[in-house]
């Protein structure tokens, strides 16, 4: 017999009246419930746990199996024992204070299954004030690893596992850990999948924060846990990932986020303990620290861990507090800038009784920038861009800003002086107002026809960014994602008259980053796309030897004179006629074409713009032929039949005998 899809593990500890609701949006879930099987772990309640199994075990009694033992302390234990007697192809850990959106196992095994993924994320969701980590989620990742994404930055276990991934490398929860037991699992099972799976787009499980605070994860229990977990993960980390870039991907989240929640808690413990804890911590997480790695680092981090590695205990517990209060408080830190390097104000900066180095406190690769374009608009052959951008917390003196046009594809580009301005209120909005960026403003023009240093740039892709400059430090930016809400991003498109001849140029903003991209050449906005001819072809109401064409340009500017219709005999005649006057501001025209004017012959047509063109529409069948006389014989005009729907005007000469036959005959 074939076994279920998925086997959704719990541990239940004094879990109600959660419980319930955990359980129930197991069953609920779209897969069916024969794809699953829930294996519940008593570890031992001693609240209506128990009693509530015993009733979902009644109403489910093919689908829920529970399972009780004396408590042991942690979920390791529980959750081993389900494992044990899983018989899904996939594994699912869920805790018991949460539960599942309806679409989770359904959505999480077909990831799986069409990737070939042996562990799939979900996206998690907090609920009742929890926080949940998101920095993983930003969208949907079909297959990737544990070296090139952030999954490594979640390691609990409420994710999907293919089982035969966790029966192949022996992987269980240790239970001798009251914390930190999920990493040693979860660990090793990112680095020997196959693939990894994230599904952003649907939010998979629902993170409860319990109103008693019971959650097991939530428990802490100061620095001696954390001593016992850690050398252990860096065990891990060294026996299954080489040194090298991966070893630091993976290490940078260790030396981040557990050496600071280590910290948080020693400085509340005796200065005896303290001391204690700093030597260990300092000697666990020795391997994972060279030079290379500090540089990936926030400098924040890298200030603390050169603490550490120097038992450096009163900075360290200094340290903490300030981190504390750079968090209550609404205002960054400032930053000291000296030879173009932005120093961090942190704690003991070029302090000579403790000669940290400068290092520790570099932030030019992490500052900040601030822009805001509040002028995009393309008149003719000319960009006219204003707007400000600031390095934050770097004041404006000095300031060297320029803009940068950069060719998308061959990397070309060509910097174009700013006029500064003054921008008083700047930065008045954030860090209450703490740092002046007073000359934050620009104003720039961009001219096609002179911009790549006096000659004309070339077609192609010209992304338009900022080299925001001040106090010789210089950061690069795209521009337009932040802009006025009068500034539009929809993309104008102008036809302009060059010494090259008529060229097109559209200014627009880039999808899904909204920043501005002039293109020239049509790589990506043609000129014939912007043209709309009407389908219907009549002759004039008030004069009807004439043909009226109606259209739409949607170009944003063209030559005067550049637009109209084109009618050509084949025999190298050729009449050009214009609309009366500009287009109207939706871009409406109507051409008239006098056919009384045109030789006879059979004539075909198009609506031109220089070198582009549209081809006209077909004439009606129906439409009637047009009579006049010409000196003074008669002529007339008609669609000409078997043109294969394309525009052919047929204008001949009335043939006297054949009419007067006719009309005799008739």
């Amino acid at each position: 017999m074939t076994g279920p899809a998925v086997s959704v593990i719990v541990a239940a500890y004094n879990a109600m009246p959660y419980l319930t609701r955990c359980i129930t949006s197991v069953t609920e879930q779209t897969i069916g419930q024969d794809q699953l099987e829930i294996l519940v772990v008593d570890d031992g309640s001693t609240d209506g746990t128990p009693e509530e199994l015993d009733r979902l075990a009644a109403l489910y009694p093919e689908l829920l199996r529970v399972f009780r033992q004396e408590n042991s302390g942690g979920p390791s234990a529980p959750r081993n024992l389900g494992l044990d007697h899983a018989r899904g192809r996939f594994v699912f850990f869920l805790d018991a204070d949460d539960h599942l959106g309806p679409e989770a196992l359904e959505r999480m095994v077909a990831m799986a299954e069409e990737n070939g993924t042996d562990v799939v994320l979900g996206k998690m969701v907090g609920e009742g004030g929890r926080g949940a980590p998101t920095s993983m989620f930003r969208r949907d990742q079909p297959k990737t690893d544990v070296f090139s994404s952030r999954v490594y930055w979640t390691l609990n276990p409420m994710k999907l596992f293919r089982r035969e991934l966790l029966e192949r490398h022996h992987l269980r929860f240790p239970t001798d850990l009251s914390i930190g037991e999920d990493q040693l699992f979860v660990g090793p099972a990112y680095v020997h999948a196959a693939g990894i799976s994230v599904l952003a787009s649907y939010d998979c499980l629902y993170w409860v924060r319990r109103e008693d605070e019971g959650n097991i994860t939530l428990r802490t229990g100061g620095t001696e846990p954390r001593l016992r977990f850690l050398p252990r993960v860096v065990d891990m980390l060294l026996e299954n990932v080489p040194p090298g870039p991966g070893l630091d991907h993976l290490a940078h989240r260790h030396l981040t986020v557990e050496v600071r929640q280590l910290l948080d808690h020693l400085v509340r413990e005796p200065r005896g303990e303290q001391e204690k804890a700093l030597a260990r911590l300092a000697e666990a997480i020795a391997p994972l620290c060279h030079e290379g790695m500090d540089k990936q680092l926030s400098a924040m981090a890298r200030l603390r861990l050169h603490l550490v590695r120097h038992r450096m205990l009163d900075e360290l517990i200094e340290l903490v507090r300030f981190e504390r209060e750079l968090a209550r408080s609404k205002s960054a830190t400032p930053v000291l800038v000296d030879a173009g390097r932005a120093l961090a104000r942190y704690p003991f900066l070029r302090d000579p009784a403790r000669a940290i180095p400068d290092d520790c406190y570099d932030v030019t690769a992490q500052l900040g920038v601030r822009h805001r374009v509040t002028r995009a608009d393309l008149r003719g052959s000319v960009l006219h861009l204003a707007g400000h951008g600031y390095l934050h917390r770097v004041e404006t003196r000095d300031v060297s800003t320029e803009l940068v046009l950069r060719e998308r594809d061959s990397k070309v580009e060509y910097r174009l002086p700013v006029t500064h301005t003054a921008t008083p209120d700047a930065g008045a909005d954030e860090d209450a107002g703490s740092f002046t960026y007073d000359r934050a403003g620009f104003e720039a023009t961009v001219d096609i026809t002179t911009a790549a240093d006096g000659d004309p740039l070339g077609d192609g892709l010209w992304d338009i960014s900022l080299a925001i400059g001040a106090q010789g430090i210089t950061r690069e930016v795209r521009i337009g994602s932040k802009r006025a809400d009068d500034v539009s991003g929809k993309p104008t498109t102008h036809v302009v008259d060059t010494a090259e001849g008529l060229r097109a140029v559209t200014l627009y903003t880039t999808n899904p980053h909204g920043n501005f991209t002039l293109d020239l050449g049509e790589r990506k906005h043609t000129v014939p796309s912007r043209l709309r001819l009407g389908d219907t072809v009549r002759w004039a109401p008030d004069a009807p030897t004439e043909l009226e064409f109606t259209g739409r340009c949607a170009l944003a500017g063209f030559p005067e004179g550049a637009l109209a219709v084109t009618l050509t005999d084949g025999q190298g005649g050729s009449v050009s006629h214009r609309p009366a006057r500009r287009p109207e501001p939706d871009g409406a025209f109507v051409v008239r074409v006098p056919v009384s004017d045109l030789p006879v012959g059979l004539w075909h047509g198009e609506l031109r713009l220089g070198n582009w063109s549209v081809p006209l529409p077909p004439l009606p069948k129906n439409l009637p032929p047009a009579k006049w006389r010409r000196l003074p014989l008669p002529r007339y005009a008609k669609p000409a039949p078997g043109n294969g729907g394309r525009f052919a005007l047929q204008v001949a000469k009335t043939d006297l005998v054949r009419a007067v036959t006719r009309r005799v005959k008739g």
